[in-house]
């Protein structure tokens, strides 16, 4: 892609060193620790963010790769052929953000791996016949403006540039705001169908979020499918006031709507097959201890593999909602902030990993990822390396150093198959 306002590093040769992904892992395991919470909270443009940025780009340049900086702040680092043809390029890499808390593995391990593949396939004499490029896309968690995926979303048009520049973090500050301090135009920031279309494929490495491979004694998957997926604001209103002087009887609490509300998702998650809801942050306006809120937002997530029973779950619990909040003298509103549909990978492009990895077993998953919107414009595939605890947006997510190297090593081969003319 030619982005408007692209910032460009010169390559330096490769390195002789060989890395490998628990070395690089490694070097940013302080960067974004996490005293209160454990785990690594690396919200995107912040100081554990920018920090990881700067080390990918010394990474991606130390290998010889041209890095480039698009609108929105996806950094893209290429592995040109000789010809240095730009068409038919084969994407792959991640994230760097990270949940509050988080684990070590979610969004770096795909960063890491990819720059790995390369190692390996320089290792190997490979010389690509089609451009690759290793790409890191910003804000994928959503932790800072509420909206998962927003680079890849900005990207392919799937969130409107009005939208996206206009959201707030718990701050108060606008994604607008917080380009323009880190160095970028907001006035540049839209889609670039065109500009994602010209790439051949995406595939991305990610470290498995569940324990399925522990049961197919499998170290790497290929993923099959997206759980369709969204994110909703509750705002539930009542009657802020003294805790000390106001009787209970006399009350418009909009934390007790809130606590009656959370249970009842969790009911009709429960009683529908196959879904999952999730309150996972609350926030009581204005929340002191000896105040009862004149407001609780909540959000909600809400998951499942048929996009028809999402909708009407969502519609009962807004049903739900308003009739909690009127019993309790409130008021309430559900917002969409985000909707995934439900993603099916593209069938060839599946078929050729499973031809190149014949070992590997083919599981769904119920996390997002950029190559489910990435997957709206250009065939997208995903590989999940095996996670023993299962856990994952955690701290005790975890895969082991020779499951790590073996999945770099599982996708240099996918990188080899696709990377030839």
């Amino acid at each position: 892609m030619n982005d408007i306002d692209a910032v460009s590093h010169v390559a330096a040769p490769h390195a002789a060193r060989a890395d490998t992904v628990p070395s690089l892992l490694a070097e940013i395991e302080a960067i974004g620790a996490d005293r209160l919470r454990g785990g690594y909270s690396r919200p995107v443009f912040s100081a554990a963010e920018l920090e990881l940025r700067e080390w990918f780009i010394a990474h991606a340049t130390k290998r010889g790769l041209d890095v480039e900086i698009d609108q929105v702040g996806t950094i893209r680092a290429w592995w040109h052929t000789p010809s240095r043809s730009t068409t038919g390029a084969v994407l792959t890499g991640s994230h760097l953000d990270s949940v509050p808390g988080g684990g070590a593995f979610d969004g770096p391990l795909g960063i890491a791996s990819a720059l790995v593949a390369v190692d390996l396939l320089r290792a190997r004499g490979f010389v690509p016949e089609k451009p690759l490029v290793v790409a890191a896309f910003p804000e994928e968690e959503g932790s800072r403006f509420g909206v998962a995926c927003l680079g890849s979303r900005l990207l392919t048009g799937a969130i409107t540039p009005e939208r996206a520049l206009a959201l707030r973090d718990n701050d108060g500050d606008t994604f607008a705001e917080v380009l323009t301090r880190n160095g970028f135009s907001p006035e540049f920031v839209g889609p670039d169908v065109d500009g994602v279309r010209a790439f051949d494929s995406f595939v991305e490495l990610h470290v498995e979020q569940g324990r399925a491979l522990v049961d197919h004694d499998a170290a790497v998957a290929i993923g099959s499918s997206i759980l369709g997926h969204g994110r909703w604001r509750a705002s539930i209103r009542g009657e802020g006031n003294h805790a000390g002087t106001t009787l209970m009887s006399d009350r418009r609490d909009p934390m007790v709507a809130a606590a009656r509300a959370i249970q009842t998702i969790r009911d009709a998650a429960r009683t529908t097959p196959d879904a999952r809801a999730t309150v996972g942050r609350l926030q009581p306006v204005p929340g002191g201890t000896n105040v009862i809120a004149s407001r609780v937002d909540f959000w909600i997530d809400v998951r499942h593999p048929d996009d028809g029973v999402t909708a009407a779950l969502v519609e009962s619990i807004r049903n739900a909602l308003a009739l909690i909040a009127a019993e309790e003298g409130c008021e309430a509103e559900l917002t969409e902030e985000s909707f995934s549909a439900t993603t099916h990978f593209d069938t060839a492009l599946r078929g050729t990993l499973e031809s190149l990895l014949p070992d590997a077993p083919v599981l769904d998953t119920g996390a997002g990822h950029d190559a489910g919107v990435l997957a709206s414009l250009i065939p997208t595939a995903m590989l999940f390396v095996r996670n023993p605890t299962g856990i994952s947006h955690s701290p005790e997510e975890y895969t082991t150093d020779l499951d790590a190297q073996l999945g770099a090593e599982k996708l240099a081969d996918v990188l080899q198959g696709l990377l030839v003319a």
